[in-house]
């Protein structure tokens, strides 16, 4: 798939000279685990490095990791194997390309927002299948000058884009990874 040589390029250098995320999972994630399924296919949209698609995989799940950056899913290939684990790994840009087929029993979203996105993962959800968005607030920038304020959500917003699901669990605040994040786990109903 063609992938834009800028955004690429970016994101590449970024993995290229480290990773930006760490190896584990974040912590508002890893505090709901038991809200999230232990089998079927997982999504990790814009997944860098792998660090959640790798925890979702030692859950047992089958997942599949898509990022933009090759640099990224090299490092997320190669952290896979050296646990053991196996990941399908897709470089696509998520707001050019086809959405990856699904259906899927969950779709995760850690730190990357594109609103256009959201229906479409929404449709690609098995029946029972989990959306799960963790994306800093507006409120975020009163302490932190990034993310910047176009991929920032409004405090609130979070659940009125995951429409005809059924909220779990939704949570906004100063969270454990120390921004100021909502937290949404919706089903998708049978």
């Amino acid at each position: 798939m063609a992938v834009p040589a800028k955004d690429r390029e970016k994101w590449d250098r970024r993995f290229a000279e480290l990773d930006p995320y760490g190896e584990q999972p974040s912590g508002v994630l890893a505090r709901h685990e038991s809200l999230l399924p232990s089998s079927g296919k997982a999504l990790d949209l814009a997944g860098g490095s792998g660090r959640h698609a790798c925890w979702l995989a030692g859950q047992g799940m089958q997942v599949t990791i898509a990022d933009i950056s090759s640099e990224g899913l090299e490092r997320a290939s190669k952290r896979s194997g050296s646990a053991g684990l196996e990941l399908t790994c897709l470089q696509t840009d998520l707001e050019v390309d086809p959405f990856p087929e699904g259906p899927w029993n969950l779709v995760l979203s850690v730190l990357y927002l594109w609103r256009p996105l959201i229906p479409v993962a929404i449709s690609q959800l098995s029946p029972g299948g989990l959306l799960v968005i963790l994306q800093p607030t507006v409120v975020n920038l009163e302490r932190h000058e990034r993310p910047p304020r176009e991929f920032l959500l409004a405090e609130d917003e979070l659940p009125s884009l995951a429409t005809d699901l059924e909220i779990v669990h939704y949570e906004q605040g100063w969270l454990e990874d120390g921004r100021h994040d909502a937290f949404l786990v919706a089903r998708k109903t049978p």
